[in-house]
């Protein structure tokens, strides 16, 4: 599952794996959090530190997804992955069926939701726009894309449960 940050990943993600009888939710986040020292973060000019960082952080969601599943577990994993690495990313995962999930919410929606919650992602409207940009303009058509503006993490999850295994799933 993937979208800009402030569309609902962290949220859906976790409702959604709560909703198999053996569910895991794969924070690519918490790979980030783990640098403690040296941790160079994604910028609008991002490093080529960051960049190397991000692809680790994203090569270790992809393992960790792939080891629940060989050990029974249905796993949603859940990362900021826009533009072409999209397609990498979903390359690096061996598990099957797997079903990739877009949450797309306009950005008015996703500055409401920058607003009102207590961790910051953004440095402001802008960094917003450059974001939405390349999620739209950059990502490959890739899975099922949603527009979650006028859902709710549960009707989200709905629609996912509902329509992911016929829409989104990826050979």
């Amino acid at each position: 599952m993937t979208g800009i940050p402030a569309a609902g990943k962290s949220t859906v993600a976790d409702r959604l794996a709560r909703r198999f009888p053996r569910g895991v939710h794969v924070r690519g986040d918490m790979f980030r959090r783990m640098v403690v020292s040296g941790r160079h973060e994604m910028t609008s000019a991002p490093t080529d530190e960051a960049r190397r960082q991000l692809r680790l952080r994203y090569r270790l969601g992809a393992a960790a997804a792939d080891a629940y599943h060989e050990a029974g577990f249905a796993v949603v994993v859940q990362d900021v992955v826009l533009g072409p690495v999209l397609a990498d990313y979903v390359g690096s995962l061996r598990s099957r069926p797997l079903v990739v999930v877009v949450l797309a919410p306009r950005r008015d929606v996703v500055a409401a939701r920058e607003a009102a919650r207590p961790k910051t992602a953004y440095g402001g409207p802008d960094r917003i726009a450059e974001l939405d940009a390349a999620l739209r303009e950059d990502t490959p058509r890739l899975g099922l894309w949603l527009d979650t503006s006028d859902l709710d993490a549960d009707a989200t999850v709905d629609e996912i449960v509902r329509r992911g295994l016929h829409e989104g799933a990826v050979p």
